[in-house]
């Protein structure tokens, strides 16, 4: 992956974090490779990134994300429950709805509450699909 202007990333913080070399870590570029093509209105769990990905857990994706994700789609990169990200519920909210993401909301006694995704609908198994005029 390579990254078009100023290097580095920003994270949930919103600080830019470009590293000590001014690169970022290979295993943090290619978390972040993966997020990128998750495509809009699907999701993958930090443990999908990572399984994905073959190496590492769903400690260190959430790890990248944090430090270096605030440039991706992280509101693509989620918990294993569908529960959205703690502080940044509103504002993945209004992505997952611009996105069609699939979201389960609450019943009518949770008013209020913040809905999850639908990991059933919402997942992405990490296939990309074929351009049209492709597939044999």
């Amino acid at each position: 992956m390579s990254l078009e202007g100023p290097v580095g990333r920003t994270g949930a913080s919103g600080a830019e974090d470009s590293g000590a070399a001014g690169e970022l870590p290979p295993y943090a570029e290619a978390v972040l490779d993966a997020a990128d093509r998750i495509p809009p209105g699907r999701v993958m769990t930090y443990g999908d990134v990572a399984e994905w990905l073959g190496e590492g857990g769903p400690r260190q994706v959430g790890r990248v994300m944090a430090l270096y994700g605030g440039g991706a789609p992280w509101w693509r990169v989620v918990r294993a429950d569908g529960t959205l990200l703690p502080g940044h519920e509103l504002r993945a909210l209004g992505h997952y709805r611009e996105e069609g993401t699939p979201l389960r909301e609450r019943g009518p006694a949770a008013e209020g509450h913040v809905p999850r995704i639908d990991m059933r609908r919402a997942r992405w198994d990490g296939v990309e699909a074929e351009p049209a005029g492709e597939a044999e």
